[in-house]
């Protein structure tokens, strides 16, 4: 993922890249330091949530605009993303973005094609009639309005990406980009399936919405 963001595209988009890293075992420090970002990492060993990781790297950063993205994110075309959400960000009433997913096009089978493209279809209705929504493979934020929020909600292991959108919208307006597209490995979809994790996705998505809490503990990482 890291291999994507040359030198010259750093340069040309002044990019700061942040890994959060909640405690891992394996190289990924180690690599995300070859690559020259900045590593945040969890000294404390506490235990860490999609949240709280992202939290930590945003306090990190020094830009107006914060992009946060899934680790195996891929972007299809990534000077046509930095260059739009630039264009984009200039209206003054805007707060937040979000765009297409689909999985790794080598990867992608029909039913991944079916299923990704009508939840993007359906996030695009959403936005599009001022309900504000955004898939956590790829948030596009103010920071001062993310910091007015407070942020993601620590306490929620599954959908806090829907419950941050729906405090964003209280400041602005949300766009869904849609002529922009991120890739994302179909590994956890292969093990759990469409069905599984589109039941989880409505019951965190409703339990948030009404108890603010999820209905899982931890999302479990799917390497």
């Amino acid at each position: 993922m890291l291999a994507q963001f040359t030198n010259e595209v750093r340069l040309r988009y002044n990019l700061e890249l942040i890994v959060s890293d909640g405690g891992s075992t394996d190289r990924t420090i180690d690599i995300a330091k070859e690559h020259g970002t900045i590593v945040v990492t969890n000294p404390g060993g506490e235990k860490e949530n999609i949240s709280i990781g992202r939290n930590r790297g945003a306090q990190h950063a020094r830009g107006d605009i914060l992009i946060f993205l899934n680790a195996d994110v891929v972007f299809e075309k990534i000077e046509k993303f930095f260059s739009l959400v630039k264009e984009t960000f200039r209206d003054p009433q805007l707060v937040a973005a979000t765009c297409n997913v689909n999985i790794y096009p080598e990867e992608q089978l029909l039913r991944d094609w079916m299923f990704h493209n009508f939840f993007n279809a359906y996030f695009w209705l959403l936005n599009s009639i001022g309900m504000g929504m955004g898939r956590g493979e790829c948030h596009i934020i103010l920071r001062k309005v993310f910091q007015k929020t407070g942020g993601y909600d620590r306490k929620l292991a599954a959908g806090e990406d829907y419950d941050l959108f729906m405090r964003l919208r209280k400041f602005g307006k949300v766009k869904y980009l849609l002529s922009l597209t991120v890739f994302e490995s179909p590994r956890r979809f292969r093990k759990y399936g469409y069905i599984w994790i589109t039941i989880l996705w409505f019951l965190n998505a409703t339990s948030v919405l009404f108890f603010k809490r999820s209905v899982v503990d931890r999302w479990k990482p799917i390497r």
